[in-house]
């Protein structure tokens, strides 16, 4: 595993202020991720650097340094025109909110930093000049063995952070592996502590562990240690083989986060619990909308008799731009629950991409008469009655597109204006 570190690609920016602050005689290392996944053979997201230096020491080492977080020991030196996040090693007084430290010290010892960090996966160092790895709580092992396993006390550890037993079972799913049982069963404890946590904070990972490759197994380890049923009970509380079904068409849909969602809400909500779900969540509006749309929409199978004109009110409900996206949830339902529709599905899906080829008029704005046509033709100002003369149009091009003309529409639209009672 040592080889992999020696071996890995690190940016010379990253290696220039690694050698830099050396050369002052402070001590400097790469820290957290970034180690974890260069042991990994996996290219790091980003490098973070750790050092003895005080955060003022840095600033004078480097000409440009932005002071991102220095009240936390973190500044952004700016090296060849790449941004490198140096923090100073430090450790945390008590935790008194269940998400951040009362105080923050800086320290010389890059064990005491290490020693604060959540797991002994992310609590290694490395130094890629002198090639020297600090892991004092055997991080290499429990990487080799695939276990999330907590620094220290994972008791502990969870009463610091609330978020942390959601960031475990996160990172179980998206590097398959497993928790280790005194992490595991520190979890169901430290509930009280994970409920002080921003919704924010618990979307992210969710959102993370939603579109990792075994989103299906963290939710389940969710659903176990207690966690769902803190933030979306709807699901953690539903009837165990529906629930079972929903974490599969999970599993079954592309990694995208409004068809994952709707895949896991469309058997068990409906469409406003689903957007309250979003909402609750602090999902962006648009995307607790799309959800719910999804969630309302996607039951596909129900229609595998509709003719046309039903099918052409569907694609006017969801919009051309969501088709896509509400194919690919009903095919990751049908997958999961009834693998021999898939068939019937596709001949419904191919019938709905055609329709949609054709572009058909969909919304008011697609016909051939505008707002300022239809009262001219009916002799009205702006009125209750351009809308119901609207809704009536659409309702025709609707049951047959062919009749989007200027001229079958006036016609049609002096019919209907004849045939209406007279107040």
């Amino acid at each position: 595993m040592l080889a992999n570190l020696h071996n890995a690609d690190i940016p010379r920016p990253v290696l220039d202020v690694i050698a830099r602050l050396r050369e002052l005689n402070h001590a400097v290392y790469l820290v957290g991720g970034c180690v974890r996944d260069m042991v990994r053979q996996v290219p790091p997201k980003d490098f973070d650097v750790a050092t003895s230096a005080l955060p003022e020491e840095v600033q004078r080492a480097f000409r440009k340094v932005i002071p991102t977080g220095i009240q936390h020991g973190t500044v952004t030196v700016v090296q060849g025109g790449t941004h490198v996040e140096v923090t100073t090693f430090r450790s945390e007084g008590d935790y008194l909110d269940g998400r951040r430290p009362s105080s923050v010290a800086f320290e010389r010892d890059i064990v005491k930093d290490l020693s604060r960090r959540d797991f002994t996966i992310n609590a290694m160092a490395y130094n890629p000049l002198d090639r020297d790895l600090v892991d004092p709580f055997g991080g290499q092992t429990d990487l080799q063995a695939q276990l999330i396993k907590c620094v220290g006390s994972a008791f502990e550890r969870f009463s610091e952070d609330g978020l942390r037993p959601m960031r475990a079972v996160r990172f179980a799913a998206v590097l398959g592996f497993s928790l280790d049982s005194a992490t595991r069963d520190a979890i169901p404890a430290t509930l009280g502590v994970f409920r002080k946590v921003a919704l924010e904070r618990v979307r992210e990972e969710l959102v993370k562990l939603l579109l990792s490759p075994r989103a299906e197994g963290g939710l389940v380890l969710l659903v176990e240690t207690g966690l769902l049923d803190v933030f979306l009970p709807e699901v953690a509380r539903a009837a165990p083989e529906e629930a079972r079904l929903a974490r599969a068409a999970v599993q079954a849909a592309p990694a995208e986060v409004e068809v994952r969602m709707a895949a896991l809400l469309a058997d068990l909500v409906d469409r406003s619990q689903a957007r309250d779900i979003g909402l609750r969540l602090k999902f962006p509006n648009k995307v607790a909308d799309l959800v719910a749309l999804l969630v309302e929409t996607a039951k596909l199978e129900e229609r595998f008799a509709d003719p046309d004109p039903a099918l052409r009110r569907l694609l006017a409900r969801v919009g051309l731009a969501q088709l896509p996206a509400l194919l690919t949830v009903a095919r990751a339902r049908v997958q999961a629950r009834a693998p021999e529709r898939s068939a019937e599905l596709e001949r419904l899906c191919a019938r709905l991409e055609a329709l949609a080829a054709a572009k058909p008029p969909l919304v008011a704005k697609d016909l051939a008469l505008t707002g300022g046509d239809i009262m001219s033709t009916l002799g009205v100002g702006p009125s209750p009655i351009v809308g119901e003369a609207t809704r009536f149009l659409m309702d025709s091009v609707l049951d047959d597109p062919a009749l989007n003309t200027r001229e079958a529409l006036a016609q049609r639209l002096k019919d209907w204006h004849a045939a209406r009672p007279k107040a």
